[in-house]
Parts: C-alpha cells; structure tokens; sequence
C-alpha cells in the first residue's frame, strides 16, 4: 500500500516538474515578444482628445394736444380678478414666438450657433450699448407732455446710450429717408390704445429730421388723428380703438368711470373698419384697457361681465373677454381680402416695482435688464397667451386666403427695458416741491425719445427684407 502511494508520487513529482519547466519557458518567450514589441511605439504619450484650440468650440446658444394720459393706465387693481386656471407659454415651434426671457452675452460675445433654417429672428435678441443717442430732439412738436422726459426733468440720459441687437444677426437703424421714398403714394395706420399714440409720436419724429408732417385730421379729444408728408404724398394716421370692438365707454379724461364698459363682442369698431381698404399698412393692437370693469353683449345679449360685484351677472373674467373680441377681430382679418399688409403687435408690459399705478408703484431703473431681473407679471402671461395662440389661428387661415398678416413681438425686447419709462417725470419738473411730493408714474408709456425707436427699426427691417 505504502509503496503503491510512494510510486504514483514519484510519478507525479515529475509530471510537475516538467509542466513548472515549460511555465517558465512559456513566460520567457512572452516578455521578450513584448519588449521587441513595444519598440514600435512612440514613447510620447497621446491624449485620448485633440487639444481644443481658439476656433475650434462654439459657444452654446441659450434660447430663453398735450393731453394727459389718465385714461391710459387701466392696471389690475382691485377691481381686476385672474382666472384660477393656469396659464402657459405655449410651446415654441419653427414659427411661433420667441421665448420671454432673454440673455445678455457676456462681454458683448454676439458669436453664437445660429438656426439651423438659416433664418435670424429679429424679436430674440439683447440690448447693447450705443453712441448713437437719440434718434432726434425733444423739441419734436409731436411729444406729448407726459411723453417728454428729458423736457420734464428727467436727470438722468443712459437709457438713450443702447441699441436693440438681435440673437444672430444685426438690423440697420431705422432710415427715416429710405422709409419716406418707400412709402411715396402710400398710407399707414396705427389702430389702437394710448401705446399706439405712443408708439405714431415716435414715427413721427423720426420722419420729421426730413421732413415735417402737416396735421390733417384730429378728433374731439385728439385721440384719432392724420399727418401728411406732401413732398411723399404719404399719410400716416392713429385711430383710437382701445378694445378693437365696439365698446361704450363712460369715464371723463381724468380716467374716473361714471359705469362699466359695455364691450360687444360680436361688433368690430367701425372707427377702424369703415376705413380698413383704404390703408397699404396697419399696426393693430390692444391688450390692457381689458382688464377694466366691463359687461359683455353677444347679440345685444349680456353675457355676463368682468368684476361687477353690484350687479347679478356671470363672472368671466377678462381673459375670457381679450380671446372672443381677438379671434372676432383676426377671423375678420383673414376673410377680408386685404391687399396691403398687417402687423398685429403683442401687448408690451408695464414695469412697475412695488406696487401698481394706484399704489405706490416706480420705475426707477436707469439700465436694460438682464434675464430674471424682471418678472414677467401673471397678467402679462395671460395677455400674451392668448394673443400668440389666436395670432398663429389666424396665420394659417390668412395664407389660405392670401392676406399678408405678421406678427410684430415687441414683448422681450420691452420686458428688458424697464428704465425707459417717464415715471415721475410725466409731470414737468415733478420734484420742484420737494422730493417727498406724491406723484403718480408712468410705467407703461415710452419716454420720447427713448427705447421705443427700436419698434421702427423691426418694422422697417420687416418690410425692407420681409
């Protein structure tokens, strides 16, 4: 037995010592195959990525007659009531709007990844410093007093010193000369609220440094009215219509209502409509004068009313109002046969800070803003809503029928620039009694001159290039 055990480990002793035998030689051949072969190689170590260079990384895009203007500043007070429903942007497509944010670059770096489509939208972009200045004098016959912020005091003149600069892209300064010649034999309208009147008293100006309009037409209150450039036989108007639809307003020109709005929501404003035809260009607009205490008729029949806590009537709310009376005004449009071109332009928001019109509220800034610093209030968001939802209705059934209506979206480039308002300054001098005198501001309106010269810049850049 022991002998049987001491034979098969004699066996098995050698059978090891010759497999450790050829292990070892097995080994030897291997490292000299590696040393032969990593002679190949160059010793200088390679980064798994190229180094980046100066050209070689783009920077990421992110998307985000002087008369006083009471009757202009129906901000949500405490008779306006929002709708508990949440509201939205609506997402964007190739078409759709720009985003309400904008960013500042920094540095100034405007070398950013342009669209894909090729295509530069004009309404996304950020406020830039400029030497230009203003566009033209304050003693410009057509500024309205409240309007006048450098003749009324205003101490500080940045707010002139910066140029509106789309995302990826560049626009000209608005050619007062070049605009003139194109519009030879032509006429425009600007139909709206006080923002519109606003928004013709700059136009106006601008043209002036060529040539001065005569005053054809006005009506009682000045609210509606006509210019005429003779050496152009160019017209341009203003035509007071606050709501687009007809509506019986009882407030004297303090702005203080005697009753409520009786708005018809079925019934276009012939104040425009009668003249419709006969205009080549149009900027139509509303927005904030919804907000104030109203009944509404359909078919000379109440529907109901927006905060009328006295009466025994449906609450709907303005937003309610704002989409039936836009949707009436754009399937009109659509179904016009309009030959010369529309520009619907969004509502543009009001910047003021620690309160409203009514309580306490200021615009004290005397720079753009930078993305968050302004928020973009809930009312704001309802209005642009709708206005962006039934706009883009009415595009697709005014390509059908061969109307040319646009969108003119002033809304981010006015969001940024809150210290271009009169604030105090819609009073001359309004500190002369002391700087504790209570004043009502104005954080609606545009200083003249001021930022609101950039809309002329996008619509001459809309017309010229489309």
């Amino acid at each position: 037995m022991k002998l049987n055990w001491m034979h098969w480990f004699n066996h098995k002793h050698k059978h090891l010592v010759v497999k450790f035998g050829v292990a070892i030689l097995l080994m030897g051949l291997a490292f000299r195959l590696f040393l032969s072969t990593s002679n190949r190689f160059s010793p200088k170590l390679e980064a798994p990525f190229p180094e980046k260079t100066a050209d070689s990384e783009q920077p990421i895009a992110v998307q985000f007659p002087q008369n006083e203007d009471h009757d202009e500043i129906p901000f949500p007070g405490k008779e306006t009531q929002f709708p508990e429903k949440e509201t939205h942007f609506p997402e964007k497509t190739v078409d759709s709007e720009p985003p309400i944010s904008g960013l500042v670059p920094e540095d100034g770096d405007q070398d950013q990844i342009a669209p894909s489509n090729g295509k530069c939208d004009i309404f996304i972009g950020d406020w830039i410093p400029s030497t230009s200045g203003a566009a033209y004098n304050e003693s410009c016959p057509t500024i309205e007093n409240p309007q006048n912020c450098i003749r009324n005091g205003r101490p500080d003149t940045g707010y002139l010193y910066w140029k509106w600069k789309p995302r990826y892209c560049d626009i000209p300064k608005f050619d007062p000369g070049r605009f003139l010649e194109m519009m030879r034999n032509k006429s425009w309208a600007l139909i709206g609220d006080s923002i519109s009147r606003n928004h013709i008293q700059s136009l106006l100006c601008m043209l002036s440094t060529v040539e001065q309009a005569v005053q054809v037409y006005h009506d009682k209150d000045y609210r509606s009215r006509r210019w005429h450039f003779p050496s152009y036989n160019f017209s341009v108007a203003v035509v007071w219509s606050p709501y687009l639809v007809e509506a019986a307003i009882f407030e004297d020109f303090d702005g203080v209502a005697s009753s409520e709005v009786e708005l018809h929501l079925d019934k276009l404003d012939k104040k425009w409509v009668d003249e419709y035809h006969g205009w080549d260009y149009m900027v139509i607009s509303t927005g904030k004068w919804f907000l104030k205490t109203a009944i509404y008729y359909e078919g000379n029949e109440v529907l109901g009313c927006h905060y009328c806590p006295k009466r025994n009537l449906t609450e709907l709310g303005f937003d309610f109002s704002y989409r039936k009376a836009l949707s009436f005004v754009m399937n009109f449009i659509v179904k016009s046969d309009y030959k010369g071109t529309i520009f619907f332009r969004t509502s543009t928001p009001d910047h003021f800070e620690g309160g409203e019109w009514n309580t306490g509220g200021n615009c004290n800034r005397t720079a753009p803003a930078k993305e968050g610093e302004v928020e973009v209030k809930e009312v704001n968001k309802i209005l642009r809503n709708i206005e962006l939802e039934e706009f883009q209705k009415a595009a697709a059934e005014a390509s059908k029928h061969g109307v040319n209506l646009k969108l003119l979206d002033l809304f981010q480039l006015s969001l940024l620039r809150p210290d271009g308002h009169p604030g105090p300054y819609r009073k001359y001098h309004p500190f002369e009694q002391g700087k504790d005198a209570k004043l009502q501001t104005d954080c609606l309106h545009w200083c003249l001159p001021g930022p609101i010269e950039s809309w002329n810049d996008i619509l001459m850049e809309m017309i010229v290039n489309g």
